[in-house]
């Protein structure tokens, strides 16, 4: 009966991309020409940041700014760059309301996730100040680590950072600036420690520049005990791009 009913909303509501609207094969999935015109990161990359990087080694590489800046956090993934299709994307799912592009987004970002998972990982959102969240009525981090979450089969806590200080846009601003505005505005919930003592943490973002929001955050929960902090970013913005 289930089955009759899905194959009856199937013929009623068929597949559409998630980018353009053509018909596809299956739910929340990219038809072949946007699919090319969405830049997915392959091949070697930053293992701090998820930055792609030339050459074709094995060994571990870092970028130029994660060996110039002392990142808190261990390990880092991201699963696009931010620009043509994976840009308009993003900016939809942060700001028009498309909730919908969570599933295919976590999809994504679990594919480029996995090497640096942990059996003991807890998965949290970098958070949005209070006031942000009630004008947006959503945070889209928090979207995607709950999927993200699921698909790893970790354990996952939405509220295991506050921003404690209503922080201006990080638009614009230079990479010093970025920071500055970070400084001391996130910190663990106070009811969530038992959850990050002596756990890995692997903080999930839409979208890193600097990596100045994902440093402050990685510095909470360090200061509130955790072992270690790995990143997970959605699309990652490189110099190049």
């Amino acid at each position: 009966m289930v089955s009759r009913m899905q194959s009856l909303i199937r013929l009623l509501y068929p597949p559409q991309c998630i980018a353009c609207g053509e018909p596809v094969q299956e739910d929340f999935a990219l038809c072949p020409s946007c699919w090319r015109d969405t830049p997915f990161i392959t091949g070697l990359t930053c293992d701090a940041c998820g930055t792609p990087l030339p050459g074709d080694t094995e060994e571990i590489a870092h970028c130029d700014d994660c060996l110039t800046l002392a990142r808190p956090w261990t390990r880092g993934r991201a699963a696009l760059l931010y620009r043509d299709n994976a840009r308009a994307l993003i900016l939809a799912f942060k700001h028009s309301d498309r909730m919908d592009l969570a599933p295919a987004a976590a999809r994504w970002l679990h594919r480029a996730v996995a090497p640096i998972l942990t059996p003991d990982m807890i998965v949290a959102p970098v958070p949005l100040h209070r006031f942000r969240l009630l004008r947006r009525r959503y945070n889209q981090a928090a979207l995607l680590s709950a999927r993200l979450a699921r698909l790893a089969g970790l354990d996952h806590c939405p509220d295991l950072l506050l921003r404690t200080r209503r922080t201006p846009p990080q638009d614009h601003k230079d990479r010093d600036a970025r920071f500055r505005n970070l400084s001391g505005a996130i910190r663990a919930h106070p009811r969530r420690l038992h959850h990050l003592r002596n756990r890995d943490v692997l903080l999930v973002d839409d979208v890193m520049t600097s990596g100045a929001t994902l440093a402050a955050a990685a510095e909470a929960c360090l200061a509130a005990g955790a072992r270690r902090v790995s990143v997970a970013v959605l699309a990652r913005v490189a110099k190049d791009a």
